[in-house]
């Protein structure tokens, strides 16, 4: 299958969710971070310290450093290490690549650095969480906490309020490929697809998450991927109109005017759907929508 850029839907990904990744992989993330003071993704500090050859860019590998505060003030560097492709073969390299960027940044930056890796390959469980050196007496270890996507049962990831459990669902859905039926792949995406719209989470990690899901677990036959465009149109569609009966039925304002402008009201305030979808949903002009906005905006 044609190489793809998996290392930067990778990185968007993580910089829409992280506060969800640090809690997904440090259960007392939320005791030990100030999560309301923000991060700062430290892109630029990492390529300066681990400069990538030409041949490597886009390579198996995603790397992320963030600067994070812990409640007391303490600033602390999370470097995030995601090996894409999976290769045992590549074990200690792995192990001393890990090693090298902490030492890196330890050296220059002075900083507290904690690390973790992600595997998401079908050989995660078999990669390293150590390196090791050893000469003539000297020996050195350095540990790192790392998981594999496979880690997890569906059960788990199923039934998890976290939003990066549906990072890990998309990222093994991704492993299907080549192994399964284009049509089945087809069908357990839609299924992850309509599951994630269906989750309780911020609208903007949904729309995250879901374009991860889309561009990360792609088909050799293009028309697979507009199939799979078109059914995910249809569910909105059909979800806007779900809405839109549910708000008739609440029959919260008598005249058919003005319950068309309290469902309108609903839909802006309620939801993310563009004047021009809501319009159709409802039956009314773009005007009408562009009116009613206006008015919410002068109570």
């Amino acid at each position: 299958m044609k190489q793809r850029k998996s290392d930067i839907l990778w990185k968007v990904v993580i910089e829409d969710v992280f506060p969800d990744l640090l809690r997904f992989i440090f259960p007392d993330a939320d005791e030990v971070y100030d999560m309301e003071r923000g991060f700062e993704f430290l892109d630029k500090e990492l390529a300066e310290l681990y400069p990538q050859p030409e041949e490597e860019k886009d390579s198996r590998f995603a790397d992320k450093l963030v600067k994070v505060y812990h409640r007391d003030g303490v600033e602390e560097w999370v470097l995030l290490h995601i090996e894409i492709q999976g290769d045992t073969h590549h074990r200690e390299a792995f192990a001393e690549r890990m090693y090298t960027y902490f030492y890196r940044i330890r050296d220059h930056h002075k900083r507290p650095v904690s690390a973790v890796a992600i595997f998401t390959g079908h050989d995660g469980r078999e990669m390293p969480n150590r390196y090791t050196y050893e000469y003539r007496g000297t020996r050195l270890m350095y540990e790192y906490p790392a998981f594999s996507i496979l880690d997890y049962s569906d059960e788990h990831l199923e039934k998890s309020d976290n939003p990066f459990a549906q990072v890990i669902v998309a990222a093994r859905i991704r492993l299907l490929e080549e192994k399964i039926p284009e049509e089945d792949l087809l069908n357990i995406k839609l299924i992850a697809a309509r599951k994630l719209m269906g989750k309780d989470f911020d609208k903007e990690k949904i729309r995250a998450i879901f374009n991860f899901l889309r561009n990360y677990v792609l088909f050799e036959k293009p028309e697979m991927n507009r199939i799979f465009d078109k059914q995910i149109k249809q569910t909105d569609k059909a979800s806007v109109m779900n809405t839109v009966e549910y708000l008739k039925m609440e029959g919260r304002a008598e005249g058919k005017e003005e319950t068309t402008r309290f469902i309108v009201e609903n839909l802006l305030r309620n939801s993310d759907y563009p004047v021009e979808k809501i319009a159709s949903a409802c039956g009314v002009s773009i005007e009408f929508v562009h009116e009613v906005k206006r008015r919410m905006k002068t109570w």
